[in-house]
């Protein structure tokens, strides 16, 4: 499942990370990938130990952990600390599959990359190029979202950025260990959640939203890695 989720950060928000990141030290993004995705990766990217990363990283783990779409379809459990990206000048990113695991940055602790997201802090007009292509069994997918909107889709997907001809692409991207790890499951909860909440808002009171309530928690129940 390949999701758009309007809205993350405020615009206020989004001019605020534009601030930091457009005065930020960038590098070479290769240097965090591996053998195989440094041969396809063509882009900047921020340390994680810049002050810019660190701020803008806790105001978007904040942000997430208030949106209700992205607990709903993502059900998560860990969140990596996003990292933050530069394409221009024809900058892109080859296909590629992220890795399985990744390390939190500073701890013993490690994360499965069940979902990958990406979220956007330049407008679309503002460059040309810089799609965001996912892979799945119905054929590719491509985004290109307004600043503040996040995507989200499955960390087994392959996937490519295309090359940025014209102005700056700026984004985070990040990682997250959903409670459910099948994505097959975890679709099926997210489409068992909004029918409820629907059903809630259309016909309050209806007797059915509490069998329905308490088949998503047993579902949960029965599918959650913890």
């Amino acid at each position: 499942m390949m999701l758009r989720i309007p809205q993350v950060l405020t615009p206020e928000q989004v001019r605020r990370c534009r601030q930091l990141l457009d005065a930020a030290d960038w590098s070479d993004g290769r240097a965090t990938a591996g053998h195989l995705a440094a041969q396809v990766k063509h882009n900047r990217q921020l340390g994680d130990d810049q002050p810019a990363a660190r701020e803008i990283g806790e105001l978007v783990l904040q942000a997430l952990g208030r949106h209700p779409l992205f607990v709903s379809a993502a059900l998560p459990l860990k969140v990596l600390p996003p990292r933050f990206n530069r394409y221009e000048g024809g900058g892109h990113y080859g296909p590629h599959v992220d890795a399985a695991v990744f390390s939190v940055p500073g701890t013993p602790h490690r994360i499965r990359s069940d979902l990958s997201a990406t979220l956007f802090f330049s407008e679309p007009h503002e460059y040309e190029g810089g799609e965001l292509t996912v892979q799945d069994h119905f054929g590719p997918h491509s985004a290109k979202l307004a600043a503040g909107d996040l995507v989200l889709y499955p960390g087994t997907s392959l996937h490519h950025v295309t090359p940025v001809t014209r102005g700056v692409r700026l984004a985070a991207f990040f990682w997250v260990q959903s409670l459910v790890r099948d994505d097959s499951q975890r679709s099926l909860m997210f489409e068992l959640d909004t029918a409820i909440q629907q059903l809630a808002r259309d016909t309050p009171g209806h007797p059915a939203l509490d069998r329905l309530t308490g088949v998503y928690h047993n579902l949960l129940r029965q599918w959650a890695n913890t």
